[in-house]
Order: structure tokens, then sequence, then C-alpha cells
């Protein structure tokens, strides 16, 4: 990638869509299931929604997924008329603009069933019911499974709602948890078979349980952060599941500056010169994404060689602490990258602030400019 900047710009993402359309490719060659699901909410995690929807198409994604509503009309906004799932909706949610334009919709209660079969038009909606299986958060309950599933029968029968998916997610806590999860998941398929709907699609496992927990796979899988280039795993590095990371974080040195030994560097002094050397500001904090759990620690990259952040991480800027290395005003600081070109990688960041990659990505805020390259 290139190390100049364009004119103006003092923080940048460079987002790699080759590398997103390729970790899709691997990673439906790991699953060898009918339907891959990209994950892009939350802007891509952090990479831009459409950037990631278009890579995760060349690579093969069958459905996009996102969270809610809003980002799946702005998907549709964009030109995107990808099979599309949004599965959390607010209590009030206006289901009506999304059916209108073919966005799938998950289901977690009986009521939020009912509520977007009466906003259906001349067309079913078409549903994916979730079950809760343990991990806690949405998803119709097992002691309404019956019900839920007996009601969604009605409903499709009447043509007003068509059940193409069931799903799940799994907590990723042990194997012997995740595999009860399945098996409770299995029931559900059961209950549903009994119910007599017959959906196109079952799919629990995300990133990790694709890679590892084969028993989760059914017909699709559901990925997120693996198809950023980024590992779920605390043992295994992308380049080990054969993934390239898809965002490079960078940002000029805007200012360089001497200083005497006992300089101190940033607010409350964490970080003092202990001899003469250089400090040099990166305009990176924590309002674009920075995590100031990371002050004093969090890796980056000068002129080829590594330094780390030194003392706090500021709201717009932070230093670090060069020595008698000749660094320059413009030269081209990486804080995170793909490790095979020599880049610190947003895990490494995510040690430094005590956090997750997901996180780490995810936050990079609006003041830093996406670039697309190829």
């Amino acid at each position: 990638m290139s190390g100049s900047f364009p004119t103006g710009v003092m923080r940048e993402a460079l987002i790699d869509r080759g590398a997103i359309e390729h970790n899709v490719r691997q990673l439906r060659a790991v699953a060898k299931t009918r339907e891959f699901i990209a994950v892009v909410k939350a802007d891509g995690y952090g990479h831009g929604a459409l950037t990631a929807a278009r890579g995760a198409i060349a690579g093969g994604a069958t459905r996009l997924g996102v969270a809610d509503v809003s980002e799946a009309l702005a998907l549709r906004d964009a030109g995107v008329d990808h099979p599309l799932l949004a599965w959390l909706h607010a209590p009030d949610a206006d289901f009506a603009p999304a059916l209108a334009r073919d966005v799938e919709l998950g289901v977690s209660s009986v009521a939020e069933l009912q509520r977007i079969a009466a906003q259906a038009g001349e067309r079913p909606a078409v549903v994916h019911l979730k079950f809760e299986t343990g991990l806690g958060r949405n998803g119709i309950a097992q002691s309404d499974w019956h019900v839920a599933l007996a009601e969604a029968a009605r409903l499709e029968a009447e043509g007003r709602v068509r059940v193409d998916g069931l799903f799940s997610h799994v907590s990723g806590t042990s194997r012997e948890d995740d595999l009860a999860q399945v098996r409770l998941f299995e029931d559900a398929i059961a209950a549903a078979a009994a119910a007599g709907l017959d959906p196109s699609v079952r799919h629990l496992a995300a990133t990790a349980a694709t890679i590892d927990l084969p028993e989760a796979r059914f017909d699709g899988v559901r990925v997120g952060v693996g198809v950023y280039g980024l590992s779920p795993f605390e043992d295994r590095s992308s380049a080990a599941l054969g993934l390239r990371p898809a965002m490079t974080l960078r940002a000029p040195v805007v200012a360089v500056r001497r200083v005497r030994a006992g300089h101190g560097a940033s607010y409350g002094y964490e970080h003092r010169a202990e001899r003469d050397t250089t400090f040099v500001l990166v305009p990176l904090g924590y309002a674009d994404g920075v995590p100031r759990q990371a002050s004093n620690r969090g890796p980056l990259r000068i002129r080829g060689r590594r330094f780390q952040v030194a003392g706090r991480v500021a709201m717009d800027q932070f230093v670090v602490d060069v020595g008698d290395v000749d660094v320059a005003v413009g030269d081209q600081v990486v804080l995170f990258g793909d490790p095979l070109r020599g880049a610190p990688t947003a895990t490494d960041w995510a040690d430094a602030a005590g956090t997750i990659n997901y996180e780490i990505v995810t936050r990079i805020g609006a003041r830093v400019r996406r670039s697309v390259v190829e």
C-alpha cells in the first residue's frame, strides 16, 4: 500500500476490498455450506458497509446480515439488491419500509412476528425465527417455542409470512457449552418441522464456530469478524487461518520535537524522556477510536521500525518517543494493518487495551477517512 497521503488528510483507514473478497472465499471453503451470510453490521465492522458488502458478494456470500433495519435500508439505498437479513428491532419498529424492499427479518418473539405480519403488504414477509439456546440475549424463549411455531405456521398458511430461516447464536464459551447449544438448536429445528415449517436455511455458526465446530454449520454460516481478516481466537492469528486483515489505520507525523531528558509526554506525564530524545506527534486520538486504555502501550510503525505510544492517548493526538531515529513531518505512521506487510495488528492493539480486535476496528470514528484499495 502507498506511503503517501491524499492532500489534507490527517487520518486514514485504507480498506482492502480484495482482502474481504479473499476472506469470504477462504471461509466458504472451510464451511462447505450452501449458504454464507456475511455480516456487515456496524458499518461493516468499521470498514464501510457498502465496501464490505461488495467485497463479500464478490467472494461468494449468498446473503448479507445487519443488526437493524436502518442498516439494511442504507444498503438498499446504495444499490445493494442482494438477499439481506436484519435481526435486532426496536419495540415499535416500522417494518413496512424494509418489507417493501425485500429485507428479510429476524424474529425473536411471538409479538414481533405478529407485528411483522400485520405490516406485510401484498407479498408475505420473509422471516427467520431466532431461538434462545443459552446466550441469554434475544431469541424466542424455549417456553414459547411451540406457541411461536404454531403462530408462524398459521401466518404462513394465510400467506402473510414465509419462514425462510431458523437461527441462533453460540456463546463460544467452550466446546461443551457450544455443543449443548447445537443440541438445543436441533430440538428447535425438529419442533419447526413438526409444526409444518420447511425453511431453506438454518444458521448457527459465527466465525469461530464456522472454523472450529462443524456440528454448528447446518445449511449456512453467519460470519462477521473473519470477513474482515481478524481471528476470533486468542491462540491463532489471522495469518494462521489464511485470512488477510482488510483495514490499515495510518496517519502522518504532524510535528517533530527534540526534547531533553526528563521532558514529559502528554497529560499526566505518564511517560518522561529517559534521555535526550525526539518526540513526534500523531493526529489520532480516542475521538477517532484509538483506545485511551492503550496509553503507553499501543504499538505502531514508523520508517520500518516499531515504536509505541508515549504517555496518554488524548482526544485528537498522541506522542511517540522515537529516540534518535530520523523522523520527519509527513512520515507515515501505521497503527495496525496486515502483519505480513510489517504492520502491528488490530489484535496487538486489543491486547494493549485489554479488549478484543472486534472493538478496535468497529470503534474507528467518522473523522478517519476510509479509502478503498484493491
